[in-house]
């Protein structure tokens, strides 16, 4: 569960993070980068398509600078998997809706 979300900070389970996170049903992986700061690529989603999940949640940032490339979502839609984008405080509070309910990921900016 993701407990806060501030500028810069994430609790999950108890755990504080500070940099980027994929938050899957089962772990999260800390510290992820994309190959690009503000850009969200298909290949910084690899990972998560293995994982195969129904939604795939995207927290573009505090302010929504995270941009994600037409290709990735090309991609993501091509694999059956709907996709959110929402500045990061409100993918965190739909996460948490919906990970009781379907197969989630969500991958969040915390910064910008």
């Amino acid at each position: 569960m993701i407990e806060s979300y501030s500028f810069g900070k994430i609790v999950i389970n108890g755990k504080t993070y500070t940099s980027d996170v994929i938050v899957y049903l089962d772990r999260v992986k800390g510290s992820w980068w994309r190959k690009s700061g503000h850009l969200l690529q298909k290949d910084d989603i690899n990972d998560v398509l293995q994982y195969e999940p129904e939604i795939l949640i995207v927290g573009t940032g505090a302010q929504g600078l995270m941009d994600i490339t037409e290709e990735t979502k090309q991609l993501v839609k091509s694999k059956g998997i709907e996709l959110i984008a929402k500045e990061t405080d409100e993918a965190c509070r739909i996460y948490n809706e919906l990970k009781k309910k379907r197969k989630v990921v969500a991958i969040l900016h915390l910064t910008c």
